[in-house]
């Protein structure tokens, strides 16, 4: 990404894992900071550390985000996004939320439920429309980050096909409430809508 890349009121990041949509996100951050003193940027993070991986995983992420964008406050919200959104926007503060596929699994699958039989809970409508309405309403600029998993064989197993499927849905609707849309693919982004 370039320094002097525009700033959109609000951008969906797609990609596969290690695509490079989190440092797209962060370096977003990084240059909204950089615009002026006055400027805020707040990560709001779905990650839930479910297990001893996970721990290390999240503790890895944030030494290594407060490394590469040292301004960048982090606030952990695995579930209300849309009232986090409402919350903290304000027209000095860029909010990233990194990630909304892990928020849809907390939503779907949460941990506690997590047993080989379980199947995933119907999609969350209404939870959906108040994060769009959250995103469109935002004092400041938003910037989303989720999975795109959809591009890969059909998965064996009704529960992951279900939750795929969701995945796309919630993808689809964010995208249409963005003002910008960028798929990363090693590390490179390509805008799917709106200006680069």
């Amino acid at each position: 990404m370039t320094a002097g890349l525009s700033l959109a009121r609000s951008e969906l990041i797609l990609g596969g894992q290690k695509s490079g949509k989190s440092r797209r996100a962060e370096l977003l951050a990084r240059q909204w900071l950089a615009q002026s003193p006055g400027h805020d940027a707040l990560l709001l993070v779905t990650a839930q550390p479910w297990d001893d991986e996970m721990r290390e995983r999240i503790a890895r992420h944030q030494h290594d985000r407060a490394e590469r964008v040292p301004g960048l406050r982090t606030l952990e919200e695995p579930l209300q996004l849309a009232q986090a959104l409402a919350q903290h926007g304000s027209p000095r503060t860029l909010i990233v939320v990194d990630c909304l596929t892990l928020w849809l699994t907390n939503w779907l699958m949460p941990a506690e439920n997590n047993d080989s039989n379980m199947h995933p809970a119907q999609y969350p409508r209404e939870l959906v429309a108040m994060l769009l309405e959250a995103i469109q309403a935002s004092a400041g600029p938003v910037v989303l980050v989720g999975n795109e998993i959809g591009l890969g064989v059909i998965p064996m197993g009704r529960e992951t096909r279900a939750f795929v499927d969701a995945l796309g849905v919630l993808n689809q609707a964010v995208a249409q409430a963005c003002e910008r849309v960028t798929l990363m693919a090693a590390g490179l982004p390509l805008t799917l809508k709106g200006r680069p």
